[in-house]
């Protein structure tokens, strides 16, 4: 059996033609169709700021990291491993001796749910190409699986879609008021003149954003006393926007979403001091970057046949630095002090739970 055979989904008879569903052709329906692929898995959320400013924080924390036992994942490598599953939740490149070559899309081949064969498309200035390699000649790195697709992996905003479509319906109604609500406009009422005096001066200030758009006559608002315009004043064509509270809706959404990829949303109030901000470095280092580097090393030292380590905390400084301080003199006291009393200090670790067994 053949490696394309590991993708065929019917038997082949002598003379007869395959049909597949091939991603890497070049009309402009598949590409039309393959536009939310690249931007991500929503398609929605991944335009606006606050979602690229979590997706940098992925990439900068991945590019920033120690990569140790291969040189073959540089800083490029692991920047675009960042982003790519910060948006698509998993990221696959195939091993080649001039090293990683990233996949712009892939077909797998699983057997008890693990991949054995893909077809992967490499992207080239010109037009990109297919190839069909085994699993051992491709990194796939994944987060967010589930027992149902575990070959494949799914973005934080798949995962958190309401609140990912909640952000992009009030971000696109702040637009769309901005865009064409007359903000600033008013309605002035004037005495009553002509008809074609009336229409000169609407002309006048058609299309002024900003301006006075409509000119009313007060005999079609008031009841025409001696004093028609007593009491009159410009009625504002403005949108209460504090009625419809979209700041705290907006900030809302956008807590939420910065808390699917493991961002404190204390990191975005634009108050936060030094230690808020440190400690939110500290926490999506620990609680989300970290373990995502940990399943990297692990797929990396499998398909590379080297123990590899990633590590993030050093470069990012996500630790606390005094504590570490006096933690460290804390042991060596009790270290010195169970000398002294005639203690092994490996036994008393041991006892503690911070001995190698």
């Amino acid at each position: 059996m053949g490696i394309m055979d590991l993708f065929r989904r019917r038997p082949i008879q002598v003379g007869s033609h395959e049909t597949r569903a091939s991603g890497t052709g070049y009309t402009a329906q598949i590409v039309a169709a393959r536009e939310s692929w690249f931007a991500g898995q929503s398609g929605m959320a991944e335009l606006s700021s606050t979602v690229q400013s979590c997706v940098s924080l992925w990439e900068g924390a991945l590019a920033a990291s120690d990569v140790i036992g291969t040189d073959m994942l540089d800083r490029r490598t692991m920047a675009l491993a960042g982003r790519s599953l910060a948006l698509r939740g998993e990221f696959v490149a195939l091993i080649t001796g001039d090293g990683i070559v990233p996949a712009s899309d892939w077909d797998i081949s699983t057997r008890n749910g693990i991949p054995r064969a893909y077809r992967i498309g490499i992207a080239e200035a010109g037009g990109g190409r297919s190839e069909t390699v085994l699993a051992g000649e491709v990194l796939h790195f994944r987060i967010g699986s589930d027992a149902v697709t575990p070959w494949t992996g799914t973005a934080p905003l798949s995962r958190s879609g309401l609140s990912a479509s909640l952000l992009h319906e009030i971000e696109t109604a702040l637009r769309d008021v901005f865009r064409d609500a007359p903000i600033g406009s008013q309605i002035v009422h004037l005495p009553d003149s002509s008809a074609d005096d009336m229409a000169e001066m609407r002309a006048a200030f058609k299309g002024r954003r900003g301006s006075t758009l409509v000119i009313e006559g007060v005999a079609q608002s008031t009841a025409a006393g001696m004093n028609p315009q007593l009491g009159q004043k410009p009625d504002q064509l403005s949108p209460d926007l504090q009625k419809a509270m979209h700041v705290e809706a907006l900030g809302a959404a956008q807590d939420a979403v910065a808390l699917a990829f493991g961002v404190l949303p204390s990191m975005l109030n634009r108050s936060a001091t030094g230690p808020a901000v440190r400690e939110g470095q500290r926490h999506l280092a620990v609680w989300q970057i970290q373990p995502m580097a940990d399943l990297m090393a692990e797929e990396t030292s499998a398909k590379l046949g080297a123990s590899v380590k990633i590590d993030v905390m050093r470069n990012l400084q996500a630790f606390d630095t005094g504590g570490r301080a006096r933690a460290l003199k804390t042991i060596i006291d009790a270290m010195a002090l169970a000398k002294e009393a005639g203690v092994d200090p490996a036994a008393a670790l041991t006892m503690v739970d911070w001995g190698k067994e």
